[in-house]
């Protein structure tokens, strides 16, 4: 029990990535991504993915790992970085974990249940009655079946919900017992650090990185995803809203916006995820390193000074 795995989390644009890299440096090891997005080898400037730079600089683990039009689930995630933790401590005391992803953090520090299949049918209902009413029944439903996940889930993506309530209504029992019900045992210990600002400055943040995706050239790779639209993997934060002004729903200052709102959303729901959370060590964004360092050697004696 003497390797240490130390987890990044924080809503998006906070500075994780830069963080990580830091403590990597430091402790002479490598980086575990578990941002859900940045798997995929077509998402680039809309997933905010560490630069060439940052990722010839130390090395990392389960990013551009599998295509958008690849089946891979939670289940998956957790047991490809659970592998690659082990694999690592063989040679590694320390290993870095980070992401903005809170299901999939959880899943590796704490486990998840199989989640179960489900009835055709189910899946089908719900389908139809998204695609004739919209999300606004779904979500009151959900609501009304799994408030803890009504609170934390994407309610913008519908594919999500569906999942969701179709797990409650197939099983009669709460999409989140599934995902928190046991605790798997790891035999290395854990510290999370988490990264965050007052409100007024996250929304600065994340308004300016949505500004850089655009003059990065985000339209153009939304422009040549097009085709691909349908595929669960894109109807995320940032492409769907691209692919709307494509199809001239809406202007692209509107899709812009639309993009800022939704990130400030999902930071919000990020945050909350995270706050439920007692064993997490908060830090301001604008952190000393060495206050975060001291930290974790106090952790653990054993870990070299600072």
């Amino acid at each position: 029990m003497n390797n240490i795995l130390i987890t990044v989390i924080g809503p998006t644009a906070i500075g994780k990535t830069s963080l990580a890299i830091k403590l990597a440096k430091h402790y002479n090891t490598e980086i575990i991504s578990a941002d859900s997005r940045q798997f995929y080898k077509e998402l680039n400037i809309g997933t905010a993915k560490p630069s060439n730079e940052e990722l010839f600089s130390v090395k990392h683990h389960l990013i551009n790992n599998i295509s958008i039009k690849d089946e891979y689930n939670i289940s998956q995630f957790e047991s490809d970085a659970r592998k690659k933790i082990e694999d690592l401590f063989k040679t590694k005391d320390t290993v870095i974990m980070v992401g903005g992803s809170g299901l999939y953090i959880d899943t590796v520090l704490y486990g998840v249940d199989e989640i179960p299949n489900v009835d055709f049918s189910v899946r089908e209902k719900l389908n139809i009655e998204f695609e004739n009413n919209g999300l606004k029944n779904l979500l009151q439903q959900l609501k009304k079946l799994d408030p803890k996940t009504h609170k934390k889930i994407d309610l913008n993506n519908h594919r999500r919900v569906i999942r969701a309530l179709e797990v409650c209504i197939s099983t009669e029992k709460p999409y989140s017992y599934f995902i928190k019900n046991s605790e798997k045992k790891s035999n290395y210990n854990n510290i999370i650090i988490g990264l965050n600002s007052d409100r007024s400055k996250l929304h600065s943040l994340i308004n300016n990185r949505v500004d850089i995706m655009i003059e990065n050239g985000l339209l153009n790779e939304v422009k040549g995803l097009f085709k691909f639209k349908n595929l669960n993997a894109l109807n995320t934060i940032g492409y769907k809203e691209i692919f709307e002004y494509l199809e001239k729903k809406i202007s692209l200052d509107e899709a812009i916006e639309k993009i800022k709102t939704n990130t400030r959303r999902y930071a919000k729901r990020q945050i909350t995820w995270y706050k439920s959370n007692k064993e997490v060590n908060w830090f301001s964004d604008d952190y000393d390193i060495k206050n975060i360092l001291s930290m974790v050697n106090s952790f653990n004696p054993t870990q070299q000074s600072i």
